[in-house]
Parts: structure tokens; sequence; C-alpha cells
């Protein structure tokens, strides 16, 4: 490998690559070739018709810097000479869009499989859409995944340098006009950032689509409390005909528990060292990937970027038509060179605001994110009344709130007598203790009851049947919005003071500062961005818990797991008056 973080990585063997034509689709047996699929042919049942001639090269081999060799599939409309290439970089297999876990997984969502080709790398776009105006895809397996060489690395500088590879390699061959963007969601979003900054030259353009940007803050660690859960499911993608090894994130969580460790340093983007124009898309109920995706856009080094801010899960927003529409014309301006289809004309950010009622307000022009009538308004926790006010108690009236005991929360209230809209950048400032123990980890969460006093949610896929309901009343938190929501265990609070504000908190997650007898600490709690509207009579609810109330973040997997015992103390006025600061539209 080329990169010298590998030396501190840790490695376990890679899944076994079951290469049947079921298990990782029906094109995923290796057998290198050009193959020439017509208009309306049908690559598997029940996905929908190819709608142009396709000449697919299947199972090419690309060089990387270092010697190893990677294997690729390129898309091209049949008849093309030179065309622009979108890349779709990940760990899920090239060939893979058929395969059954990706069908049932869109059925679970209640999309189905009829809105793509089957040809679609998962999360990626789709070749059949995209070569019937005029673009190659490329669909990568990516170093140690499938029949590629060497040992899978989970994001960082080696897949980077890896993604820029292969980016001038494109741009070298006959059928491409030189040009690349990176797109597609999630996984393929968050190498985006990655491979962004290194600035291969044939990158043109980028379209990040709900991905985030720190493995340490929005993967391992957030929050500074350890969950490895998700973790596993995503290592599960890492399968090897080749007898790879891959890159092990718990076992590294185990070895580097703090941020500045090398290993996590080498897992922040650096989107300030992006400069090609970036179509940001990012929605506020993504318990993944919003915080990541709104940090790295704060940081974009892109003099021309744009930001667009949806009310839906991110794989029924990317494969939506008109957004998909929305989407070719910022490709074709800078990959076509098409300069009059109005693209320029774009508002640089277009918001949301969400009502929990059916009424949600989309694509919301302005300058800035947050709006630039937006400021933060400080409301103060009143313990005695169990309210919201915008001025704080004269004396502290502690509540207990025990960890080993129901209800193990306490919340705070406020009903509006007017319409109500936030938008922007919430934050939890909390003054607690602890009895009985060292640490907390403490769990917020703000949450819209109707004016009969009912809490409300809203889901953000198709599917709202029972077995959905199941699985999201108290998990799957990314297919179901529940309200802005944070996290911190107390000895890991302390702030960068490079990089927090009093809008944004960030933590350096460098040391560990557990708690004494009688002590009470200041917790700047950052809450995730929010666009909410609350109408006469409804009412805002703030949860300070002792336990991950809104759960796992897809079905199947656990939430974490808190370290609690004793009893939390939260203070609530004189010098120890904890407040919610929301963003507030005038």
């Amino acid at each position: 490998m080329t990169v010298d973080i590998t030396k501190d990585m840790r490695f376990s063997p890679a899944f076994k690559y079951i290469d049947d034509g079921k298990e990782h689709g029906v094109l995923s047996p290796f057998a290198p070739q050009t193959m020439h699929l017509k208009k309306g042919e049908i690559i598997a049942e029940g996905f929908k018709p190819l709608e142009c001639d396709i000449k697919m090269l299947k199972d090419v081999a690309v060089t990387l810097r270092d010697g190893v060799t990677i294997y690729v599939d390129i898309f091209l409309p049949e008849h093309a000479t030179k065309v622009p290439t979108l890349i779709a970089w990940s760990p899920y297999g090239k060939s893979a869009g058929t395969a059954p876990r990706y069908k049932n997984l869109f059925n679970m969502l209640g999309m189905g499989n009829q809105w793509n080709s089957g040809l679609t790398k998962f999360e990626g776009p789709d070749p059949s859409y995209w070569c019937s105006h005029g673009y190659a895809v490329c669909n990568p397996d990516m170093r140690g995944i499938a029949h590629s060489h060497g040992n899978t690395t989970m994001l960082g500088s080696q897949e980077a340098q890896d993604g820029y590879d292969l980016i001038e390699w494109i741009a070298s061959q006959d059928w491409s006009n030189g040009k690349t963007a990176l797109t597609g969601t999630s996984y393929l979003t968050w190498s985006q950032w990655f491979i962004a900054a290194e600035q291969p030259p044939h990158l043109t353009c980028i379209n990040p689509t709900e991905g985030l940007s720190d493995a340490y803050r929005d993967l391992a660690f957030v929050g500074g409390i350890p969950d490895k859960n998700f973790i596993n499911r995503l290592q599960v993608n890492h399968v090897s005909a080749t007898g790879a090894k891959r890159e092990d994130m718990t076992l590294e969580m185990d070895s580097y528990p703090n941020a500045d460790a090398p290993i996590w340093q080498d897992k922040i983007a650096k989107a300030q060292n992006i400069t090609v124009p970036a179509y940001v898309i990012a929605s506020y109920s993504n318990t993944l990937h919003t915080m990541g995706t709104f940090r790295a856009w704060r940081m974009l080094g892109s003099k021309e970027k744009w930001l667009r801010i949806h009310d839906r899960q991110e794989w029924p927003f990317y494969y939506d038509e008109a957004n998909r529409e929305k989407l070719r014309l910022f490709f074709d301006y800078y990959l076509l060179n098409k300069k009059d289809n109005g693209w320029d004309e774009t508002p640089a950010v277009q918001y949301t605001v969400i009502d929990l009622e059916g009424h949600n307000e989309t694509d919301i022009p302005a300058k800035t994110f947050p709006p630039q009538n937006s400021h933060l308004k400080k409301y103060y926790f009143d313990a005695r009344s169990r309210t919201l006010s915008g001025k704080a108690t004269l004396e502290d009236q502690p509540i207990a709130i025990p960890t080993d005991g129901l209800p193990g929360r306490v919340s705070f209230q406020m009903t509006f007598d007017k319409e109500t809209t936030f938008v922007g950048y919430p934050k939890a400032k909390l003054f607690m203790e602890v009895k009985d123990y060292d640490d907390m980890d403490v769990f917020v969460w703000v949450q819209k009851l109707d004016a009969r006093g009912n809490v409300l949610s809203e889901f953000v896929v198709p599917n709202h049947g029972a077995a959905l309901q199941d699985f999201t009343q108290d998990g799957a938190s990314t297919l179901r919005y529940k309200g802005s929501w944070g996290r911190l265990r107390a000895s890991r609070r302390h702030l960068d003071e490079n990089l927090s504000t009093d809008e944004i908190p960030a933590y350096s997650f460098d040391r560990t500062e557990k708690l004494s007898p009688n002590e009470i600490v200041p917790l700047d709690i950052i809450l995730s961005p929010l666009g909410l509207r609350y109408y006469p009579g409804e009412t805002l609810r703030i949860v300070i818990s002792t336990k991950d109330e809104l759960g796992s973040i897809m079905p199947g997997t656990p939430g974490c797991t808190p370290d609690n015992k004793g009893t939390h103390i939260l203070h609530t006025g004189g010098k120890w008056a904890s407040y919610l600061q929301l963003p507030l539209i005038q």
C-alpha cells in the first residue's frame, strides 16, 4: 500500500466472496469482456427495461500507483465517442444491483425495484438513465473487494489516492472527454469528500448526497460514546475472492480511543481542500449522515457550491425522477458544457421547513444556511413548572434522574401562541452532576407535540406499514424523523477551542475527564440541524435522557449501549441555568 497510515491499521480476514451469479447479482461472475446490452432488455425480473443500447466493459483491470490491480465495470452509450464519466466509489459490489439483499431492502422501504435497471450499484447512479443522456458510468470494486487485489481500507487517504488514480485512468481512455464526477449517497458521499480533497486534475465536480465526514465523530464515537454495532454491519460488505484482509474499525476503536490518534485524523475529510463545484444534498432526518453532511458543507473550499435540504430519506430522494433531472442540469452544465440550461440561476441554498403534519415547505431559496433571518434564542429550564422560558430562574432547582429505573428521563415544554419556525443549528447547554458514579452518557431529543399533546413524527420512506411501524417506533431512526437530537459522554465534554463556537459546539475528544463527587460540569451538546414549524397551540418538548431514545440507525442493528450508573442531577437555575438554544426565524 502507498500510505504510511496503514501501519497503524488493524486488519481482520475479509468475508468470503460467493461468485455464484446470485449472492452478488446476475452480472457478478468474473468474466472480462465487452457486452452489448440492448434497449428494452431486462437484466433481471422485476427491474426496469434498459432505456438505450449500452456497451458494458466488464471487469476491466485498472493499475493503481503502487501496482495493485482493481477491477471496474464501465457502462457507455453504445455509439459514444467522447463522454464524461460518473463514478460510484464504495465497497459495495460493482455488479450487485440485482443482489437479493438490495432487492429485499428496497422492497422493505416500499420503493420496489422498478425505479432502476438492475445495473445500478447500491447507492449509485443508474447506468441506464445516464447512458441514455450521454454519460458513462464507472462502478469500481475498490482495493480488496471481490476480485480486486490488495487489502481493503475503510476510507481515509488510501481510498482517496486510489480514487484519484481511477479518475486519472478514466480521463486517459479513448472514450472519455476528460471530465469526471463523483456521485451517490451514503458511503458514496463519504468517499467523495476524501477523493475530491486530493484534487485529481480531471475531477470536474461532485454531488455528495448525504454522507458522514468524520469516522470518529459521525460513526465510531458519536458524542464520545462508542458504538460498534453499525460498523459491524458495514464491514460485512468487505468480501474478497482473493483472500484479502479488511481494515477492522472495531479493533481500531479498542486500540485508539481518542480522536487525536493518527488513524482517526486520517479519517477526517479535509473538505476545505475541495475546490471543484459541489451540489450537496442534506436532510435533517438522517441520524447517520446529517451531522457530517452539514459539517462538510460548512467547511467546503469550493467557490461554486449549492446546498439542498430535503424532507425524505436519501434513497427515495436520489432516485426520484424530478430530483434526478435537477441533478442532470448540474452535471450537464459542468460535464457537457451546457452553459445555457439555467443551472447558474439555482439558489445557493434551498432548505425545507417540516411541520410533521403533511404540510412541509420545501426548496425555500436562501443565500446562506441558516438563512439570514434566523437568530439564536435561549429558552431556560424551569424545574418547578417543567417549562421553558425566556428568562432563567434566580435559584437553582436540581432534578434527579435515576439511571436504573423509570422513567430515566426528564423533560420541559413550551406551548406556542403563534406560528413559530426554527431553522438552523440548535444546542443544549446543560449543567449536570452524577451521584455514585464518575461519568454520564446524556441523550437529548427535541420533539413536536400537537395541540392534544401527541408526539409527532414523520416517515421519510414510502412504506408506512405495520412492520415498519414496529421497526421505527424505538429504532430505525433514519427511516422516520422524530426531531432534532444529540448526545454526549460527560467525560468527553472538552471543547475544541479552534473549532467550537457558541452556535455549534465541537469537541476535541482527545482526553477523558471523569467527574468527581459533587462536581457540576457544563455540557454543550450539539443537536442536529433543524427546520421545524410549530402552529398555535402546539408544544415543543425537550427530553434529557439516560438512554438512547431514538434507538438504532437501521432495522436489525442495535443502538448504542450507554455507560450509566447512579443518579444524574440536572441543575436548572441561578449560576447553573441550563437552557435550549434554538435558531428562531423572524
